[in-house]
């Protein structure tokens, strides 16, 4: 087929699939909907990843980067989001040149000719992308890197928005503050950080820290769960120290008594109290009135526009259903996830695969060295080299805790919303951040995570 392969999404995981795709001699198209390479990624600037540089760099993209007499950061630095974007992700989409087109937001996939109750053809017609200009292009395969960026879950306690969430949009945020470069936001104020990853863990950090330069400033932080049990990670015994590091800090932060915990929380409705929001919980809890909350609750995919193709997805975590036992929270938050690629990522519609943080639906700590190693293996596939494309492997950093994070008000071990690391400028040390939707990518590189193409 002489057709291009549609990649969506110019985040790192998109940018590695096209890189693959130009090594097996296949021509990428890549589609970002933002205004450049690594859109998502540069807004969660402020934040430090868990990963060290070697970590954070596909093989293949280092090879066509290294074509044009790039030369590789510190490997064993922490890069924050906008170096991740400045040193790698633009230089790489440069390398690209014009299989990379910005600005091209993806707002439908089909089988040409056929809406999805179609059986005659689906394996031998190409797929069609529209764009939301109004183009189309005809691909061969389509391999949704989006990303989950644009999904961030609710305050509700139940998965929906609390009651009032909307109306006090202008008071919640979903993503971890930038206490330096929007500090006027937050010093001197009161504040609810609700969640229980590691994104929330940033937070706190990072707002302590400003409440040490700010006196006002008082933290709140919300657990759903009854307790706080093992959130704060594995500490030294986490293979990514700067993962283990960010949750011995917020440890301490909490014991130092900088931060009041609320346990067994879920948020039922956001009431407003002049310019104050009061949150009342599912069992009639009312905290004091808050300047602003931080909700850090995770990130959820978009299948809205794949909604003509025909996808298997598991019900729960809206992830490929051969991969979701392999990730599923309600049954472990270990590091260590079995060695997947095109096999467990394929749906029954020919030629469309999901990779990165959307492959993982709802689940969390999604590792940026996942995937580099599901679009290596998926890339193979699409380009007929089926022995390359089964032999898959993949070992990433334990967390240092395992067990259930799905479990509800007990008080299991588990890893939260994403992988995100902490603002750099405002906390010694690094941290992880994912692509969390934002932030959570991995080996751990929390591809944070990527806007939508």
């Amino acid at each position: 087929m002489d057709e291009p392969v549609v990649v969506v999404g110019a985040g790192p995981v998109g940018l590695a699939a096209a890189a693959h795709l130009l090594e097996r001699g296949m021509t990428p198209v890549v589609l970002e909907a933002g205004p450049r390479a690594g859109a998502a990624v540069a807004r969660w600037r402020h934040v430090r990843l868990f990963s060290r540089w070697s970590e954070l760099a596909d093989p293949a993209a280092r090879r066509l980067l290294e074509r044009t007499g790039w030369r590789a950061p510190d490997p064993d630095a922490h890069p924050t989001g906008e170096e991740w974007v400045a040193r790698y992700l633009a230089p790489l989409a440069d390398a690209l040149g014009d299989h990379v087109r910005v600005n091209a937001r993806v707002v439908g996939v089909a089988r040409r000719g056929r809406d999805r109750v179609v059986d005659a053809g689906r394996d031998s017609e190409p797929l069609t992308v529209h764009v939301e200009d109004g183009g189309r292009i005809t691909a061969r395969a389509v391999v949704d890197a989006s990303g989950t960026w644009g999904g961030p879950n609710p305050l509700g306690g139940d998965g929906l928005p609390a009651v009032g969430e909307r109306a006090a949009a202008d008071r919640i945020g979903y993503r971890v503050p930038d206490v330096v470069g929007d500090a006027g936001r937050y010093a001197g104020k009161r504040i609810v950080v609700a969640g229980s990853g590691h994104s929330a863990l940033t937070a706190l950090v990072a707002l302590t820290g400003l409440a040490a330069r700010h006196p006002g400033t008082h933290v709140t932080w919300l657990l759903r769960r009854g307790a706080v049990g093992a959130v704060f990670g594995g500490g030294e015994a986490d293979q990514l120290p700067a993962r283990g590091a960010l949750g011995l800090r917020a440890r301490e932060a909490v014991r130092a008594g900088h931060v009041d915990v609320v346990t067994g929380f879920r948020t039922a409705a956001v009431e407003r109290d002049g310019d104050r929001l009061v949150l009342v919980s599912q069992d009639g809890r009312r905290l004091d009135p808050v300047d602003e909350v931080v909700a850090l609750t995770g990130f959820r995919p978009d299948h809205s526009w794949l909604s003509e193709v025909r996808l298997d997805l598991d019900p729960v975590l809206q992830a490929p259903t051969r991969l979701a036992p392999l990730i599923d929270p309600n049954a472990h938050s270990c590091g260590t996830v079995y060695p997947h690629g095109a096999n467990e990522l394929r749906h029954p519609e020919p030629g469309v695969y999901l990779v990165g943080m959307k492959s993982y639906g709802r689940a969390p700590t999604f590792l940026a060295l996942t995937g580099y190693e599901q679009v290596r293996s998926v890339v193979a596939e699409i380009a007929g080299d089926h022995e390359a494309a089964a032999n898959v492997e993949l070992t990433l950093p334990e967390t240092g805790v395992c067990g259930g994070s799905g479990v509800f008000d007990v008080a299991e071990p588990g890893t939260g919303a994403c992988g995100v690391a902490e603002p750099a400028a405002d906390v010694a040390g690094p941290a992880d951040a994912g692509c969390c939707g934002g932030p959570r990518v991995a080996e751990l590189t929390l591809t944070a995570p990527g806007a939508r193409g």
